[in-house]
């Protein structure tokens, strides 16, 4: 029995059938010999398998497994537990929420090993399970060197990776030079500082003397205190591991997807990888999927114009387009959009690429072309699948958009996106696919046009401090132009009449055009004018 009178882990695995009592006596003797504890000494006699050992203690003690290979702990929380004790009790600290810290163990049945922390932190130490592996690899990774990416390449020791500037690098010492602890966290350091940041993509780009490294933030790429060149073919290959990619391929482009998870964070991050004269080009895109999603009347539309689209989304059918540039925020709108009009009535399916958050009670399709599942044919399949609203990711051919025009005449909602413009230039762009103009006319109901500008930064009203990287922006707020299809502007369509004259009815009829959205976010104090006409010039 253990100190509090819990039953011993060699004593739950007997009661369980999983060893017999001779065999946890023979262990416990072996214990004895090797100064080993118990939870190792069983899976190196191989009475049980690790990962099976470590299930039985989640489900046992009703705690989490913890894989730390997925998870990002920020330095600070490594602070929190001096070294020395972390590694005398075999446990990585990995999250804190308020005064609670939850520390990955070797073993999560050693309550000295709990007070101690305790009265060492003056946290109440939350215990979750891991691998003595995955626990000795963050020990070495976290507890090497600490500190800002600076400090950490100061501490590389170029003779001991066994790499030179410029030098090409066998797939077999990349394979082991991936796995040392420093290139490990400076890839989670690059990570992390741009979760943090709350930076959208981030781009290691290899240049013929350097790597730059560069994070968006608010749609804005920022340069970055950059890595050696050296370690250039070192965080390639790390990144493609972690993304289960081939290190050996640096001729072809490849994507994959990892996800991380990050002070109680879900991160899906999405990786490309393209070569160039000068090595591999790689970009990241992160997407935190544990992040609320926002409703309509968060997004930044003004009373006017979100009160004629919710009567739009609300209509049994027909068309609704959002357009705008890539990173505009179109499926934010749409996702928003079938929150506000999913409810148990109504069957609602999305075919997606990729599908960026997962929706309660709506079914999601991820295009997959490797197995010939397109647009144009997962829609097809969604038709027999007696749905109300059906949104299709984007309208990229002719093909797909025909299929959503006889849905939608067959008394179904659509949602899809488009890359135009402005609202009236759907129209134009639909027509240019080889849709006959009458179609369009009868089946689009709406179009939205929208484009994301940065909002004036809260703590130093645009004139840039350390909170927004001394841009004096911080976050986005969307700016829109609404076109909603009345019999005029329907007439004007048939009669495949200029977008000029489209635009001019839509004006007349009580669209607000995006500059005009955006001025009037300006005379609020929300964004700056220079900002509106970066994003509208083109319009």
């Amino acid at each position: 029995m253990t100190a509090r009178g819990k039953k011993s882990l060699g004593e739950s695995l007997v009661d369980e059938g999983i060893i017999t009592e001779q065999q946890l006596k023979e262990a416990r003797l072996e214990e004895k010999r090797t100064g080993q504890r118990l939870r190792l000494v069983l899976v190196k006699m191989g009475l049980i398998a690790e990962e099976d050992l470590v299930a039985f203690l989640s489900t046992k003690l009703g705690l989490p497994r913890m894989e730390l290979d997925n998870y990002l702990i920020d330095q600070k929380v490594i602070d929190l537990v001096p070294e020395a004790l972390a590694r005398k009790y075999e446990l990585i600290p990995v999250l804190k929420i308020g005064n609670r810290l939850t520390c990955a163990m070797l073993d999560p049945w050693n309550v000295f090993a709990l007070d101690e922390m305790r009265m060492k932190t003056n946290f109440t130490v939350e215990p979750a399970i891991a691998t003595a592996s995955e626990i000795k690899k963050a020990l070495n990774q976290y507890y090497g060197a600490k500190g800002t990416m600076e400090d950490l390449i100061k501490t590389i020791d170029e003779r001991k990776l066994g790499i030179k500037n410029g030098e090409e690098v066998d797939t077999k010492k990349l394979q082991d030079i991936v796995e040392e602890p420093v290139v490990i966290k400076l890839v989670n350091l690059i990570i992390m500082k741009a979760v943090q940041q709350g930076a959208s993509d981030i781009h290691i780009e290899p240049e013929e003397e350097e790597i730059k490294l560069r994070l968006r933030v608010d749609g804005m790429l920022h340069e970055e205190p950059s890595p050696p060149k050296y370690l250039q073919s070192a965080i390639a290959s790390r990144i493609k591991i972690m993304a289960k990619l081939n290190i050996a391929e640096r001729r072809k482009p490849q994507d994959g997807r990892f996800n991380i998870n990050m002070q109680g964070r879900k991160i899906d991050v999405r990786i490309s990888c393209m070569p160039t004269i000068y090595g591999e080009n790689i970009v990241l895109r992160l997407l935190d999927i544990s992040s609320a999603l926002l409703g309509l009347g968060e997004l930044g539309f003004s009373e006017q114009v979100l009160n004629k689209y919710q009567g739009l989304i609300s209509r049994p059918h027909g068309i609704v387009l959002v357009t705008g540039p890539t990173g505009s925020g179109k499926t934010t709108t749409l996702y928003a959009s079938l929150s506000k009009i999913n409810t148990v009535e109504k069957n609602i399916i999305t075919i997606e690429d990729p599908v960026e958050y997962r929706l309660e009670g709506i079914r999601q399709i991820q295009i997959n072309p490797a197995v010939d599942l397109t647009f144009a044919k997962g829609l097809r399949s969604i038709l027999r699948q007696d749905p109300n609203i059906i949104m299709v990711g984007e309208m990229r051919d002719a093909e797909t958009a025909a299929i959503a025009i006889q849905a939608a005449l067959t008394g179904h909602l659509v949602f899809s996106t488009l890359h135009t413009n402005d609202a009236p230039g759907a129209i134009t762009r639909m027509v240019d696919m080889g849709v006959e103009p009458y179609l369009v006319a009868s089946s689009v109901i709406g179009v939205l046009a929208q484009r994301l500008v940065r909002t004036v930064c809260k703590d130093c009203k645009a004139k840039g401090c350390s909170k927004c990287m001394n841009t004096g922006y911080k976050g986005r707020i969307g700016i829109y132009e609404l076109m909603v299809i009345n019999d005029d502007i329907r007439n004007l369509i048939s009669a495949k009449k200029p977008v000029e004259e489209i635009r001019k009815k839509a004006i007349e009829s009580g669209m607000i055009s995006l500059k005009d959205d955006g001025n009037k976010k300006v005379k609020e104090g929300l964004t700056t004018m220079e900002e509106v006409l970066r994003m509208t010039e083109e319009t």
